[in-house]
């Protein structure tokens, strides 16, 4: 009797237990879990080397690059405080007009009193808390809408803008506090023609990102739940480590790190790890996803909500800050809009509009979309006009590519 091969014929099907379509499986099912933010770091890449083609090579100059952080730096810090907000099935209108609120306050205080900046600075956070425990108070405990709250907030601070600073503008402000928005990472060492610390930062950066790649994945076969291969893991962490490198080498051929930069990564590696990792965090995704089931389980839903609208106004007020010292003055027109931005960068960057779901990093990636748009088209001279156009159809898309994917994943 001839022998059994087990050898697969040409040009056949290999057997569904093989390496192959195993891999091949894995790798559609992570790239299904994770579309939204995969597609928009897609997204921004192609954006960004398409302006870089358009505009001759301006966009990713070095000093062009540190002005696209120091210009979108306010509306970062906002969309991410907007995007945990949103996670939590709520929206918030007034960010805006209690950021030129505090800028206001400030200006007041600094330029009119005579406040040393520090003290200034920490008044303004504590401002913001109220506010946005005020806020909170009547959402959570009260249950009115959050919509109709702070739209309220929103009159209520404008009007408040407004009778603090009447038409005029407050300034100048002193040294220290301009160097919130304006300021860098002081340089020291050799000379080599680069700023040494930024260097330094983003080897430490680079290897603190690949480490926990790296525990990410141990984690995740610890658990037994499906990793990359290990070919497309090292692809990934090659790409990711490239990535930083080259921006942050990018700042090191300027004036270095910005200071609002180091506010930002503190603020995104802090509320990240506790969105990802801590009780409260993952309190928020569960009363965004379904309030009731969360409260059957024990989610203090009145607390989780008043302490996220608290979150929120800090981080409107840290806005607020570095608006005003980016701007050297408090004016009364401050902080218009600025709600609409953020809420765009949290759409853009995978929130839902049911609530439950979206990441911190993607209300950042969401935000650097808007602001490679806003620079790239300031650069090549499309008018403010086509610019509202053209931001008004990638946030349509990107709300329209949520609700495609609902209705797959539904159907």
């Amino acid at each position: 009797m001839a022998p059994v091969t087990t050898e697969t014929p040409r040009g056949a099907r290999p057997a569904s237990g093989s390496p192959r379509p195993a891999a091949a499986a894995l790798l559609l099912g992570a790239a299904r879990r994770n579309l939204r933010q995969y597609g928009m770091l897609i997204a921004l890449g192609l954006i960004v080397v398409l302006f870089q083609i358009w505009t001759g090579g301006v966009l990713l100059k070095p000093n062009n690059v540190t002005n696209l952080v120091l210009q979108n730096s306010y509306i970062l810090v906002l969309a991410i405080g907007m995007m945990i907000v949103i996670i939590a099935g709520h929206i918030d209108l007034s960010v805006g007009s209690l950021a030129a609120f505090v800028s206001a306050a400030c200006a007041v205080m600094m330029v009119e009193h005579q406040v040393p900046w520090v003290l200034a600075l920490a008044a303004a956070l504590v401002i913001g808390a109220l506010a946005g425990a005020w806020q909170g108070f009547w959402i959570a405990y009260v249950g009115i809408p959050s919509f109709i709250v702070t739209l309220a907030g929103m009159l209520l601070f404008r009007g408040g803008t407004q009778i603090l600073l009447g038409s005029r503008s407050l300034g100048p402000f002193p040294e220290g506090f301009q160097k919130i928005s304006t300021g860098y990472l002081p340089d020291f060492g050799p000379d080599t023609n680069y700023h040494n610390p930024t260097v330094v930062l983003g080897l430490v950066l680079t290897a603190v990102v690949l480490v926990q790649e790296v525990r990410s994945r141990r984690r995740q076969r610890a658990y037994e739940l499906d990793v990359l291969p290990r070919g497309l893991f090292l692809a990934k962490c090659a790409a990711m480590a490239a990535a930083v490198l080259a921006f942050t080498m990018t700042l090191a051929s300027y004036r270095g790190v910005p200071v609002v930069l180091l506010l930002l990564a503190a603020l995104l590696i802090g509320l990240g790890y506790v969105m990802r990792n801590a009780v409260v965090g993952r309190h928020v995704y569960a009363l965004g996803g379904n309030r009731a089931a969360a409260r059957l389980s024990g989610v203090r839903d009145r607390r989780v909500t008043f302490w996220v609208f608290v979150n929120m106004g800090v981080l409107a007020a840290l806005a607020g800050v570095v608006f005003a010292a980016r701007l050297n003055a408090g004016t009364p027109n401050a902080g218009v809009n600025f709600e609409l931005e953020a809420i765009a960068a949290s759409f853009i960057g995978g929130a839902s509009m049911s609530g439950g779901v979206g990441t911190v990093f993607g209300a950042v990636i969401g935000g650097l979309v808007l602001g490679v748009l806003n620079n790239g088209m300031s650069l090549v001279g499309v008018g403010t006009d086509y610019q509202q156009v053209i931001k008004g159809l990638v946030l349509l898309a990107a709300v329209g590519f949520d609700v495609y994917n609902k209705r797959r994943i539904g159907s």
